[in-house]
């Protein structure tokens, strides 16, 4: 979990650098980034990365970045670390919605993320989530459960599929 907030925090404070480059890259080609591909282990470490690259890509214009992720299922602290997870996630949402926030789920394991966000959305007033995005990351099957429990509070769903 540390891991994962000093990576987003790290991204987020070298946007400004970036911007300000942006006039030399303009000279120069622009190379495609290869696309990420979804680590093949339980290895949290190796999730932890993957899910912060994929948020930082997406990034487009939040102003404020709240990664919830979960450790491997199959770990002894796992519950734990999910009522954490939820509590956090839920006290977020319960605060309503700030325009250019971005809240982002995802894990090894979709469907436990998919309940984490659903939860976390459970008590989440009708349109008090206007101008936040919501993205998941995670399986088609479980995109469309978080989509349900999203919409009602007038949050953007967005999905990117852990591939």
């Amino acid at each position: 979990m540390k891991t994962t907030t000093r990576l987003l925090l790290i991204a987020c404070l070298s946007m400004p650098l970036l911007a300000a480059c942006n006039k030399q890259e303009e000279k120069t080609e622009a190379v495609a980034e290869a696309p990420l591909a979804a680590p093949t282990s339980n290895d949290s470490t190796a999730w932890d990365t993957y899910l912060t690259k994929v948020v930082t890509q997406k990034i487009e214009g939040a102003t404020n970045v709240y990664l919830y992720t979960l450790p491997d299922p199959a770990g002894a602290n796992f519950q734990g670390e999910y009522d954490r997870q939820l509590e956090k996630a839920q006290g977020d949402v319960a605060r309503g919605g700030v325009d250019g926030t971005l809240l982002a789920f995802g894990s090894q394991n979709s469907a436990k993320s998919a309940d984490l966000a659903i939860a976390s959305f459970a008590q989440a007033q009708p349109g008090t989530m206007k101008g936040v995005r919501v993205m998941f990351i995670g399986a088609q099957a479980d995109a469309d459960r978080v989509k349900a429990a999203v919409e009602p509070s007038g949050a953007k769903f967005e999905f990117v599929e852990a591939k």
